[in-house]
């Protein structure tokens, strides 16, 4: 009996069961696939004869050796699937060819077969010929991804999102730069009885909003360069403790000062990197530097270096204390050779230390200084007893050596300030 229910080629008497060619025109024609390939005649029947596919939706169409076993009537399910719901859209796909094909089947399955398989490769050509181009949409033109597209959400708690108004699906703040833009083209139609001033118009319109877009986005962009949005909500002070940066010495804080105009050019990010390449630069010329002065004293190789460097910090030690003793030395020899010009002159006896020095400073003789110094304070203690005062100060004395006296005297507590 299951003999009965197969079919046969009428030429090759091969059998047809699951895929046979019936021919419209003749009764009782049926070819397999490779008969009907060749072009078999027989009887009545010709090759030009109009033709149905006949199948029980049992045979692949990419062989045997094709992954997961998909018979024709699921392929042609999946290329109705496609059409009707679109690229992307799996679950409803899997669901329009059948309970045994899960969403990822599908997918793998198309994207395999059609999109990179022989098939895909023959229908999509590399470059795709006569190909519309938007010349609308250059770098920072009026519809830019550069002015579309959002940039990533910030990373801040929903309560520092309600305190900044800021929405992060949309990346804007509920309060916008130049919040009334859009007023500018809200109104804004095209109507084809437009003449040529109205139009012109509606352009200036339009591209009066896009440079306030351009601004309202470089402002963004100049938030997420320098972190200001952090520095607004406190973060920037925990995030400096967690990494201390290196110091930055006073060559380089003027540097950058100088260097400021250029901050519009360029990112946060380049600017730090640019100066941080300049401190790798001074760092390696310093170390080629100490690599030479090695190589200038005879040595080759780094294990040397480290007694090199012992040796010469003992010396330098023994260098400075030497340096410490000699000037201690010096001092000493100094106070007693420091006055030799006064100290042979009559009154040097009764000056103190600290006359001497300033004798010694002014190249003044003590008995003049005392001299000097007599007069200034018995004019101080009449006038404070209500006695004028009618004594001269000698000739030989000017205004700069009276005032640097004056002075000494006051510090010294001789005289008042006010009598000075």
């Amino acid at each position: 009996m299951a003999e009965l229910g197969k079919k046969y080629c009428v030429y090759c008497l091969a059998e047809v069961s699951s895929l046979r060619f019936r021919c419209t025109e003749c009764a009782d024609i049926e070819l397999c696939p490779d008969c009907f390939s060749a072009g078999a005649e027989i009887g009545p029947h010709r090759r030009w004869h109009g033709y149905q596919l006949v199948d029980g939706g049992r045979f692949t169409l990419w062989g045997a050796e094709a992954e997961g076993g998909w018979s024709s009537r699921e392929e042609q399910l999946l290329l109705d699937a496609i059409e009707q719901f679109g690229f992307g859209n799996w679950e409803d796909m899997a669901a329009h060819v059948g309970a045994s094909r899960t969403p990822q089947e599908v997918m793998e399955h198309y994207v395999s077969m059609y999109i990179h398989g022989n098939l895909g490769k023959a229908c999509i050509p590399d470059t795709i010929p006569n190909r519309v181009t938007d010349h609308t949409c250059p770098s920072g033109g009026p519809l830019s991804p550069s002015l579309t597209t959002p940039l990533p959400p910030l990373d801040i708690s929903v309560a520092e999102q309600q305190q900044l108004g800021y929405m992060p699906l949309r990346d804007d703040y509920e309060i916008e730069y130049d919040q009334d833009a859009e007023t500018l083209i809200s109104g804004l139609s095209v109507n084809y009885d437009d003449d040529d001033v109205e139009i012109e118009l509606k352009r200036a319109h339009v591209d009066m909003y896009v440079r306030k877009l351009k601004e309202r986005q470089r402002r963004k962009n100049i938030a997420r360069d320098y972190n200001l949005v952090p520095a607004f909500l406190g973060k920037d002070k925990k995030d400096k403790e967690k990494t201390p940066k290196r110091k930055i010495t006073k060559e380089e804080k003027e540097l950058r000062l100088k260097l400021r105009p250029l901050y519009q050019f360029m990112s946060c990010k380049e600017f730090e990197d640019f100066f941080e390449n300049m401190h790798k630069e001074r760092v390696l010329r310093a170390k080629i530097r100490e690599l030479q002065r090695y190589r200038r004293n005879g040595i080759t190789k780094m294990e040397e270096s480290a007694e090199y460097e012992a040796a010469r910090h003992k010396r330098e030690k023994r260098k400075e204390n030497k340096n410490i003793a000699s000037s201690k030395r010096g001092k000493e020899d100094g106070k007693e050779g420091e006055f030799a010009a006064i100290e042979n002159l009559p009154g040097f006896e009764l000056l103190s230390d600290r006359e001497k020095v300033l004798c010694s400073s002014l190249n003044l003789s003590p008995a003049r200084y005392v001299t000097v110094k007599t007069i200034i304070i018995k004019d101080h203690l009449q006038k404070r007893q209500g006695i004028p005062s009618k004594s001269r100060l000698p000739s030989y004395l000017d205004k700069v050596l009276k005032k640097r006296i004056l002075n000494f005297l006051t510090e010294s507590g001789w005289i008042s300030r006010d009598a000075s």
